[in-house]
């Protein structure tokens, strides 16, 4: 596993995120500080990091004097999440638009043509980094701190689930050309437009995510 705090804790979140979202650790498990860090060979720090993100984005709870275990994230409030991060993103790229410098816009423009040999190659690790990428040099692009603080606050309560809609086909692909629009807008400096196609992106990340686990609790897909 890499080395230093935070990429360790991402790591762990990632595994386990993706286990609890593929139905191979249901809800009512209980994950144990001491076999995640033999498991993993890491430390408590990092995996009770992982944790504290996971019950950020709903997916555990700490229960008093009895640990950790995974709970069933209520539709509604995956929803509100998704809402959430979607106003967000639109505030930050509405400003992204006005306000990025040369430099930044192609940096944001490499960093999307990048992305399409992820898609190519159906690379889902890899597109999901380059994902956040994108979504992060769109955040700063905005100069905004605080607006950049809670779009990446909103965003961490629904990491788990917007990766895992990479698992479902085509939606790597369809990502992109969205990416390529949003892109494009910010260009050109369309704010209005830029911000309307970024919230119609997180919608549609939100539609495929809970399409996913509809279907991985009906059996569509081998847990």
């Amino acid at each position: 596993m890499s080395t230093g705090l935070r990429p360790l804790a991402e790591e762990v979140r990632e595994v386990l995120s993706d286990e609890v979202l593929t139905g191979q650790l249901p809800p009512g498990s209980r994950l144990d500080e001491t076999v995640l860090t033999e498991r993993f060979g890491v430390s408590r720090t990092p995996v009770r990091e992982a944790l504290r993100q996971m019950a950020s984005a709903g997916l555990v709870e700490h229960r008093h004097r009895r640990g950790v275990f995974v709970v069933q994230v209520p539709q509604q409030r995956l929803a509100e999440m998704f809402e959430y991060a979607a106003e967000m993103e639109a505030a930050c790229t509405f400003l992204a638009a006005m306000r990025m410098m040369p430099d930044e816009r192609e940096a944001l423009l490499s960093v999307h043509l990048a992305s399409y040999e992820c898609v190519r190659d159906g690379d889902i690790n890899g597109y999901d980094c380059a994902n956040r990428n994108l979504h992060e040099t769109i955040f700063r692009g905005c100069h905004n701190r605080y607006l950049f603080e809670a779009a990446l606050s909103a965003r961490s309560k629904v990491t788990a689930y917007r990766r895992v809609q990479f698992h479902v086909n085509e939606r790597p692909s369809d990502s992109f050309f969205e990416h390529d629009q949003i892109v494009k807008a910010i260009l050109k400096g369309a704010g209005d437009e830029a911000a309307r196609l970024i919230r119609q992106h997180v919608r549609a990340s939100y539609r495929t995510s809970q399409r996913y686990l509809d279907d991985i609790a009906t059996g569509v897909y081998a847990k």
